[in-house]
């Protein structure tokens, strides 16, 4: 598998002109690849450019509109990629959009935590904000058939879908590829952005995060495991989920008394990372934690299936201190959707507690003979 059909291949389908498109997403999840194949394919004039450059902070750090126009002169579409580089880039792109509407940008950033900042308030009804996430099943589905997934999900649920793991040649390829992103990439914007001082500490709290999928998570526990405060905890975990790291969701409910809602679930944006940091990448049959890798798989599947498809939907789990528990919960429209993940085929009834206090709300079971109907 040399090239993977990627949702955004026709990424200025995605905004008209007037409209800068803002790229965002995990490092290495092929963004710069998707703007280097439309530099290639697209019949227009590109300037690609990427905010590493000190010559590209010069001009759109400047807010100097002839800077600015000198610049993009004779150009159907500009590119700037890795855009959270650049100081006071939103202000720059402001300008130049209000005084050239015509003018076609596309901009990309793996840390939203900066980009967001810098692009956010400036560029209010001025952008077209998009997510790429590492491959989806719906990806995938493209290039392969139902069948050929299914023979392929042991992989997708030990390594992951980030585009190196798919194309890797082997197993140990993966592996490496894996320790490098979780090693080199994953932390890097944090690191660097938010000077964070103690990259093991963050490590560390990844490791504790890995090991509790699916569960409810205790701040305050995991500062009392790893020696911190329960405010530079959650500070730390804000970052993580603003890098794409982690995904928080919080517990669903209607103010019944039995109700469990305090605590929140994290899921990894991707299962290879998850399994990196816990160094586990035995086969899905040789594992005790498939529960976890199924939940936290098909969350995700799940979440990169409806915001491609632009579903609205509120995302929530549900559980009460009788310990009745449900792993997803949709509010769409108004109504309830229920979700249950078990990775292996069983008749599994609705809690009790649930249908009674929900009787109109649907329930399913996502298991792994069904998985695809749910995804695509």
């Amino acid at each position: 598998m040399d090239w993977i059909p990627r949702v955004y291949d026709n990424l200025l389908d995605h905004a008209p002109p007037g409209k800068i498109i803002v790229l965002y997403g995990p490092r290495q999840v092929g963004k710069t690849t998707l703007v280097r194949r439309l530099e290639r394919s697209a019949g227009l004039s590109v300037r690609y450019t990427t905010g590493d450059d000190i010559r590209v902070h010069e001009v759109w750090g400047s807010r100097n509109l002839d800077l600015l126009r000198e610049y993009v002169h004779g150009y159907d579409l500009i590119v700037i990629d890795e855009a959270q580089r650049v100081p006071e880039i939103g202000l720059s792109l402001k300008l130049l959009v209000d005084s050239q509407p015509a003018c076609r940008i596309v901009v990309t950033g793996s840390a939203s935590l900066e980009l967001s900042g810098q692009i956010g308030e400036p560029l209010t009804g001025r952008k077209s904000t998009l997510t790429l996430y590492p491959v989806s099943q719906l990806e995938l589905s493209k290039q392969l058939n139902r069948s050929e997934l299914r023979e392929r999900l042991g992989d997708y649920l030990v390594y992951g879908t980030y585009p190196e793991i798919l194309t890797a040649p082997n197993a140990q390829s993966r592996v490496d590829l894996l320790n490098e992103l979780t090693g080199s990439y994953l932390l890097k914007d944090i690191l660097a952005l938010e000077r964070v001082k103690s990259a093991k500490v963050l490590l560390d709290l990844l490791r504790l995060l890995a090991y509790q999928v699916g569960s409810e998570v205790s701040l305050r526990e995991l500062g009392g495991s790893l020696g911190i405060d329960y405010k530079t905890v959650a500070r730390y975990v804000d970052l993580l989920e603003k890098a794409f790291v982690l995904y928080n969701v919080r517990g669903f409910s209607r103010n019944l008394r039995q109700e469990v809602t305090r605590q929140g679930k994290y899921y990894f944006y991707d299962n290879g990372v998850r399994n990196a940091l816990i160094a586990n990448f035995n086969r899905v049959e040789n594992r005790n934690d498939i529960g976890s890798l199924w939940e936290n798989f098909i969350f995700m599947e799940r979440l990169k299936s409806a915001s491609y498809s632009r579903l609205s939907r509120n995302v929530f789990f549900w559980r009460t201190w009788e310990q009745q528990e449900i792993d997803l919960i949709e509010e769409r429209g108004g109504t309830l959707h229920a979700y249950e993940f078990k990775f292996r085929r069983r008749k599994t009834a609705v809690p009790s507690q649930w249908s009674q206090a929900y009787p109109t709300a649907t329930f399913e079971v996502v298991d792994s003979g069904n998985y695809l109907d749910f995804l695509l």
